[in-house]
């Protein structure tokens, strides 16, 4: 007889741990302790261990206010229980006399073979490039601490500096990205509020050029991965250029920029394998975040339906940080901007993002141009909101957080202006990709707040331009010139594109006639001189204010907020994220974390990875926060804007095969085209489809090339003949089946019904956005029509998934 392997429990759960210890993208629920002698495995237990000997970051009530920053403390440190659990990869005894044998624990070499550049920090304190050691690696150098950012701040400095320069040459966050041109048209003269160029007349037009991207990737990644997206719009402002620097999302992941390089570190490829491209559900972002508990709010955006946008037309726009207007008298008032599109606000499910990044990984790039190319053009409301620094001080949170919003029912929102892009780029790389925006980009009325991301960012960027444009004129690059006139001193270097006349260079002279003269507090930019004052003594100190450490009711503000469907695609997304983590201790970390958001949350997401006991909540940098204003704000949901029900730059699919009748195809396409969409005829093959009255169609994408979840909406044509030929074809069932679990519109004409039934479509009552109907009927046309300028009907959805 044959030998029977052992299947004892104990055996089949080593053989499992071996298994599961030999996958990059996933694990189990539990790591068994029992493969203790397979390295693999011995790793994938040591490291959990060594994950869970740090359930929550004790040090994070310790980091505010002044006794805080006074005493700063050493940071959080365990032992590992064997040294392979630091290793980059098990392989390293596969040793050649290039790769050596690996670092020896807590040594930097610096001779001889990679193993005197190899460093091991295990034990070792933060340093600088120069040696000194770091005391305080979470708060940047402040005046008081909600007092502005320091320049002698040398640490944030030289970490934002060698950040800004570690890719060569694309971008190192941001670089998928496209761009278009277009007009800010303003509503209403605002001189009262700010001397900004672009709000002083009623109908002023300002020029903009607009790029829109992901986060994570790099320049070939997908457009629909699960990511922020960055909504940069530069201002062609008479006045010189002003760069309205932000996100999809009102609020970040950290509150200080000294966090900024560690967590882009985090969520990009893990430096050993450098996967995964372009994701965050790994174990380095998780790992970091979940000691971050500032980032639960922001977690909550990104996990949401805000993560996969259905475009950028249908997408807003915010810029995070609080800024000041700035009126001709010198007074200040503090201003959040929002972009809010008038198509509404729509967005992917997760099942159809991950479809499109296999079959168009340029979806939503191939979306805005196509968009402006027929003239559909996308539109943005720009709106404001404006509050003293008297209201900013009675808020229960800090406005000088940037993970915290101020809720609409707060403050509301005063639309200013509109954005229309309607002009493609003549050149990618002329444009899109040497576009520069700064945030230190403004003009005379804008000024900056406190915050302390943004004082990182407003050097960071130059920086950062000035590296990957190749020295520092990049501002002479022609996308990036301004209207305005430009006269100052700065010569050389290079790349530089100006011819200066004369021979002086500096200020003051009387060589030149003492020009470029200064312009004077009348003419040019003056910083606010009074800023937001501390409670305390300005001192010079490494510290947050106390406001900052209530990490979590705004995380459950937002969640409370969304409508259930929105609540179930936030568990999804958590649960799908966790499962790729391969260590259970940062899995378990993180579910401790969303304790303190949701209950209910937590509970999903834990049983979705096979977690059968809750852990206790995560400790609270803070016990008692302040009562919110506001615990439930129906303006966070995606619903909230369902834009003007318009179905401009819509994609609608009609299916097409021989023999399929005539009658309604022609004045569906028809209908859709005069409100701006495009309904492709699709069918088993691109060209000529012959249809039942002898015609023909000439089929332009087909069910192989142009599967269904590329499409917002789906038209099933009449004939028997075209009917059951498609039904004949798999990639038809697999077109309606994607329509329909995506929960988009679909119009069945006439014989087409049976395709209904061998997809397995449930014939819903309350499903607006099935319409069953006979050729001809213009009402049923039109309820079409209607449901495609919708949000779509989540009421079909479940969990997993029926069809």
């Amino acid at each position: 007889m044959p030998h029977q392997p052992d299947t004892s429990s104990s055996d089949a759960a080593d053989v499992a741990a071996r298994s599961a210890a030999r996958n990059t993208d996933s694990g189990p629920a539990q790591i068994p302790l029992q493969a203790t002698d397979d390295p693999a495995a011995r790793k994938a237990a040591s490291t959990n261990a060594l994950a869970a000997s740090m359930p929550h970051n004790s040090l994070k009530p310790l980091e505010h206010g002044v006794e805080g920053g006074l005493s700063t403390n050493a940071g959080l440190t365990s032992e590992p229980d064997h040294p392979d659990t630091l290793a980059s990869t098990l392989s390293e005894p596969e040793a050649t006399a290039k790769t050596g044998a690996g670092a020896a624990p807590g040594f930097n070499a610096n001779t001889g073979v990679l193993d005197r550049v190899r460093v091991d920090s295990t034990g070792q304190t933060l340093t600088t490039n120069q040696g000194v050691k770091i005391a305080d690696n979470q708060n940047s150098l402040k005046q008081g601490v909600r007092g502005p950012v320091l320049l002698e701040d040398f640490i944030l400095r030289e970490k934002l500096t060698h950040f800004d320069h570690e890719r060569i040459p694309e971008r190192i966050v941001h670089a998928r990205g496209s761009g278009a041109h277009g007009t800010f048209e303003c509503y209403e003269d605002l001189s009262d509020l700010t001397i900004a160029a672009p709000f002083q007349a009623a109908g002023k037009k300002t020029p903009v050029f607009v790029r829109f991207s992901t986060v994570q990737g790099e320049r070939g990644s997908k457009d629909t991965a699960r990511d922020v997206r960055g909504f940069a719009v530069k201002f062609y402002t008479d006045e010189g250029n002003w760069d309205l620097v932000g996100n999809n999302i009102p609020v970040f992941f950290i509150q200080d920029a000294m966090k900024f390089p560690d967590l882009v570190h985090a969520v990009k490829p893990e430096p050993h394998h450098q996967m995964p491209q372009a994701a965050s559900a790994h174990d380095t972002f998780w790992d970091f975040v979940s000691l971050m508990p500032e980032s639960t709010h922001m977690l909550m955006w990104v996990m949401s339906d805000r993560g996969i946008p259905r475009s950028y037309a249908t997408m807003q726009g915010f810029g995070v940080h609080t800024f000041r207007f700035v009126n001709a008298e010198g007074t200040s008032v503090f201003v959040k901007f929002h972009w809010t599109p008038l198509a509404g606000t729509h967005s992917l499910v997760w099942d159809e993002a991950v479809k499109i990044s296999g079959a168009d990984p340029d979806f939503h790039r191939r979306d805005l141009w196509e968009r402006i190319e027929s003239g559909a053009f996308p539109e943005y409301e720009l709106a404001v909101q404006v509050f003293t620094e008297e209201q900013a001080e009675s808020f229960s949170f800090d406005i000088l957080d940037a993970t915290k919003i101020i809720p609409e029912e707060l403050v509301p929102l005063r639309p200013i202006g509109r954005m229309t892009l309607h002009r493609n780029p003549d050149n990618f790389f002329a444009e899109t990709e040497q576009v520069a925006f700064c945030t230190a980009h403004v003009v005379p009325g804008i000024d900056f707040s406190n915050d302390p991301l943004l004082a990182g960012r407003i050097h960071s960027y130059v920086d950062t331009q000035i590296s990957r444009l190749g020295g520092p004129n990049f501002h002479e690059i022609p996308i990036n010139t301004p209207l305005a006139p430009v006269h100052n001193n700065q010569r050389d270097g290079m790349h530089r594109q100006n011819i200066p006349r004369g021979r002086v260079s500096y200020e003051p002279n009387s060589l030149g006639g003492g020009c470029p003269f200064q312009a004077g507090a009348v003419q040019g930019f003056m910083s606010v001189p009074a800023r937001a004052q501390a409670k305390e003594e300005q001192i010079k100190i490494r510290a947050k204010p106390e406001k900052f450490a209530d990490h979590y009711t705004q995380a459950k503000l937002f969640f409370e907020s969304q409508a259930p469907h929105e609540q179930a695609h936030i568990a999804a997304a958590f649960r799908f994220e966790l499962s790729k983590v391969t260590v259970p201790a940062v899995r378990e970390r993180t579910i401790a974390m969303l304790r303190n958001v949701s209950d209910s949350l937590a509970t999903s997401v834990a049983h979705g990875i096979g977690m059968r006991t809750l852990p206790a909540a995560l400790p609270k940098a803070i016990d008692n926060p302040a009562a919110p204003e506001v615990d439930q704000s129906p303006a966070l949901s995606l619903l909230a804007r369902p834009g003007d029900g318009s179905v401009k730059g819509r994609k609608v699919a009609i299916l097409v095969a021989d023999g399929a009748s005539p009658d309604g195809l022609h004045a569906v396409q028809a209908a859709l085209l005069e409100q701006g969409a495009v309904g492709r005829f699709v069918g088993p093959h691109i060209g000529p489809v012959a249809l039942s009255d002898g015609s023909e169609v000439d089929a332009d994408a087909s069910l192989e090339n142009s599967p269904g979840f590329l499409f917002d909406g789906l038209v099933l044509p009449d004939g028997e003949e075209a009917v059951a030929m498609l039904s004949r074809d798999g990639h038809a069932a697999e077109f309606v089946r994607d329509q329909f679990r995506h929960c988009k519109p679909i119009l069945v004409l006439g014989a087409s019904q049976t395709l209904l039934v061998e997809s397995g479509i449930p014939m819903l009552e309350d499903d607006s956005a099935l319409i069953v109907t006979e050729v001809g009927d213009d009402e049923a046309v039109q309820q079409f029509l209607t449901a495609l300028g919708q949000p779509r009907n989540f009421a079909r959805e479940t969990d997993p998934p029926v069809v």
